[in-house]
């Protein structure tokens, strides 16, 4: 039985012109998930999101949030939400206190006990004004103003940029409770250790097209292996292996790099090497991503 979908995209296109948007984006997350939305800068993430929420119009493709399609049932969707944009704009004389309050008024919902709770573990002052606050604490009240009234979806952009690591940790335990009692969570970011620590599905964009999704444990058993060899073995002596993808960390007689080839063809160059050391490692989601980036479509 196939799972509802909290985000169901059909080539969804938005086109700017010349600049780039985003191309024939098939895009699925499943009602209950934790997802995150990978890209480098520019990539089409915010582009994704605005469209989702009708804040932008699509060129082509359709797409539908909680099942409410984005052009006819914007307003329905907008009233199962909580966004958390990139950047956070509020009125700059209004006090945080009544930034939540009026986010929660314009929803007909009583979030007081909820907004103080949030405001004591993000360690936000409610009677500061907006304008006073630094991006780290205009971003909590942003959170905030997501949060507050439980939705049933949050799309979040970017959310932890200006956060110190310490909120972070906070930030996610909140996003990991609002999960457990039945949100879908998305959100885009550029962090992929982000996404490895908290998410059950991911999906990868560049160029504003969606290069490869699917469950992150999935993704993570892709058969490259990391390796370090340190010894008389150089580049050129592995330039005709397929599969490969060097790293630039490595330090004096040492190599490193991913591999997703023929173990035999390896093992029989590293044969005929003299070699002091070898390391072979699973390597990290961010990793098995540069490595897709050079190997497939993303290399330019």
């Amino acid at each position: 039985m196939e799972k509802a979908l909290a985000i169901d995209t059909r080539k969804l296109t938005k086109s700017y012109g010349v600049s780039r948007g985003i191309t024939d984006l098939d895009l699925q997350a499943e009602k209950g998930d934790f997802f995150g939305f990978i890209g480098p800068n520019g990539a089409g993430k915010s582009t994704t999101i605005r469209t989702l929420l009708g804040l932008i119009h699509l060129s082509s493709g359709s797409a539908s949030v909680l099942g409410h399609d984005i052009v006819t049932e914007k307003e329905k969707i907008l009233s199962q939400v909580g966004y958390l944009p990139s950047e956070i704009f509020f009125y700059p004389k209004m006090r945080v206190k009544d930034a939540i309050a009026y986010s929660a008024d314009l929803r007909g919902a009583d979030c007081r006990k909820r907004a103080e709770e949030l405001c004591g573990r993000l360690d936000l002052d409610p009677m500061k004004k907006v304008e006073d606050l630094s991006l780290g604490n205009r971003k909590k009240v942003g959170i905030i103003c997501a949060v507050q009234h439980h939705p049933d979806l949050l799309i979040l952009d970017e959310p932890t940029s200006g956060l110190d690591p310490l909120m972070q940790r906070e930030f996610f335990s909140i996003l990991m409770e609002e999960n457990n009692k039945g949100s879908t969570i998305f959100f885009s970011s550029h962090i992929l250790s982000e996404v490895q620590a908290y998410c059950r599905s991911a999906a990868f964009i560049k160029d504003g097209k969606i290069l490869l999704s699917g469950k992150v444990s999935d993704l993570e058993q892709t058969g490259t292996r990391k390796i370090s060899v340190i010894g008389t073995l150089t580049r050129e002596k592995l330039q005709g292996l397929s599969g490969i993808t060097f790293t630039d960390d490595a330090g004096e007689d040492e190599l490193k790099f991913l591999y997703k080839g023929d173990i035999q063809q390896l093992l029989t160059i590293l044969a005929g090497e003299k070699i002091r050391d070898i390391t072979i490692t699973e390597p990290s989601l961010e990793e098995i991503f540069m490595h897709y980036y050079e190997t497939k479509e993303g290399r330019k």
